[in-house]
C-alpha cells in the first residue's frame, strides 16, 4: 500500500499587528516595550518626586535652625530671621523647577495609565485615538506642562506657605517679646531698626511681602493643568459628583490633556511629481493624500497641490519624503483648529 504524505500541519494564525507609520510590531512586542517604558517613567517622575522632598527638608531644617538662635540670641534675631525669609524663597523657586521637570514625567504617566492601561482592563481593547501621537509628540519635543506660575502656587499650597507663617508669627513674637516684651505698637517698630534703615520699612515692607505670598497663593487656584495631582481640577468635590458624572456619559480622565495641546497640521504640498509624492506618504506615512490642480500666477503652468492633515511629530517624517522625491517642491505647513476623522479625532461619539 502506499503511504499517503504526511500533511504539513498549517501555521498558527498570525497575531494582531500594530502598524504605526509603517512599522509592523506584534502585540507581544508592542505591549513589552511600553511596559519596559512605562516603567522607566515611574523610575524618573518617583526620582524627581523625591528632590522635591530634598527642597522642603532643607527649607524646614533652616528654618528650625534659625528660629533656634533667634530666639536665643535677641542682637541678632530679626537679622537671621530675615536672611532665612530670603533662603526659603531661594528654595521655593528651585522646588517649583523642579517640580516642573517632574510633571513632564509624570504627564507621561498618567497618559499610559488612562489612555493604554485602563483600556486594556475594560475590553475590549480601544485606547484614545490620538494618545500615541500625544505621546510621540511629547517625547519628541518635551515642554514643560505647566506654567512657572501654577507651579510656585502649588508647591505654597502644599508645604511653604505653611512655613511662611510660621516664620511670620516668630518675627513679630521676637520684636514683641525681645529683649522685654513691648507696651506699644510704636516700641515694636523701633526695634525692626537695622542700622541705618528704619524699622517701618521692615516691618510695613514684610507685611506686603507675607499679604503678596498669600494673595499669589490663592490667585493662582484655578491654575490645574498638573497631571501629578490626584483629580486637582475636582478637589473638594463628593462622590455623588462623580457619579453623576459617569450616569452622563462623560468622562473626567485625561482632562490634564486637552486635545488643543496636540497641534494639527495643514500641510499643502505643490509638487510637478504629485503621483510620486503621493503614493509615498501613503505607503509610508499611512495619511489620506488629496490632489487638486492649481495655475501659477505669473508663469500660467499648471500644477498640482496636495493637500495632507498631519500632527506636528510627523512634518520631518514628510520633509524627508518629499525631499527624497521631488527635490524642487514646495510645502506649507499651516496650524488647523481641528482636525476629525480618521487618525485623528473621532467625527462621531460612536467612534471613541
Amino acid at each position: 500500500m502506499k503511504r499517503e504524505p504526511k500533511t504539513k500541519p498549517k501555521p498558527p494564525p498570525r497575531e494582531p499587528v500594530w502598524t504605526y507609520r509603517g512599522y509592523e510590531l506584534g502585540s507581544s512586542e508592542f505591549t513589552t516595550a511600553m511596559v519596559h517604558f512605562f516603567r522607566a517613567e515611574v523610575q524618573r517622575a518617583n526620582a524627581w518626586r523625591l528632590r522635591l522632598d530634598t527642597t522642603t527638608n532643607w527649607a524646614v531644617v533652616t528654618t528650625g535652625a534659625v528660629l533656634s538662635f533667634a530666639f536665643t540670641q535677641a542682637e541678632f534675631g530679626q537679622f537671621v530671621i530675615l536672611l532665612n525669609l530670603l533662603l526659603v524663597t531661594m528654595f521655593l523657586v528651585m522646588e517649583a523647577r523642579r517640580y516642573r521637570y517632574y510633571e513632564l514625567w509624570s504627564t507621561r504617566v498618567r497618559l499610559m495609565e488612562t489612555d493604554f492601561f485602563a483600556a486594556m482592563l475594560v475590553p475590549p481593547f480601544h485606547p484614545s485615538p490620538d494618545w500615541a501621537e500625544t505621546l510621540a509628540e511629547n517625547l519628541l519635543m518635551p515642554h514643560f506642562p505647566i506654567s512657572a506660575f501654577e507651579a510656585v502656587g502649588r508647591r505654597l499650597r502644599r508645604n511653604y506657605l505653611w512655613i511662611y507663617a510660621v516664620m511670620a508669627i516668630a518675627w513679630m513674637a521676637h520684636l514683641w517679646l525681645f529683649p522685654t516684651p513691648s507696651s506699644t505698637w510704636r516700641e515694636v517698630i523701633m526695634r525692626a531698626n537695622l542700622g541705618m534703615i528704619r524699622g517701618e520699612w521692615f516691618v510695613y515692607g514684610g507685611s506686603a511681602f507675607f499679604l503678596g505670598i498669600l494673595i499669589f497663593a490663592i490667585a493662582t487656584i484655578g491654575l490645574q493643568h498638573s497631571a501629578g495631582e490626584i483629580l486637582p481640577r475636582f478637589e473638594g468635590l463628593s462622590s455623588d459628583f462623580f457619579t453623576s458624572i459617569a450616569s452622563r456619559g462623560l468622562n473626567p480622565r485625561g482632562w490634564f490633556r486637552p486635545s488643543s495641546h496636540r497641534k494639527q497640521l495643514l500641510t499643502l504640498i505643490i509638487t510637478e511629481k504629485a503621483k510620486a509624492v503621493s503614493d509615498i506618504i501613503l505607503q509610508d506615512m499611512r495619511r489620506g493624500v488629496t490632489i487638486l490642480t492649481g495655475k501659477g500666477a505669473f508663469s500660467g503652468k499648471e500644477r498640482q497641490i496636495l493637500v495632507v492633515a498631519l500632527t506636528i511629530s510627523e512634518i520631518p517624517t514628510l520633509k524627508s519624503l518629499v525631499a527624497k522625491t521631488d527635490s524642487n517642491a514646495f510645502v506649507i505647513v499651516s496650524p488647523a483648529q481641528s482636525i476629525f476623522g480618521r487618525g485623528f479625532q473621532p467625527l462621531s461619539e460612536d467612534e471613541t
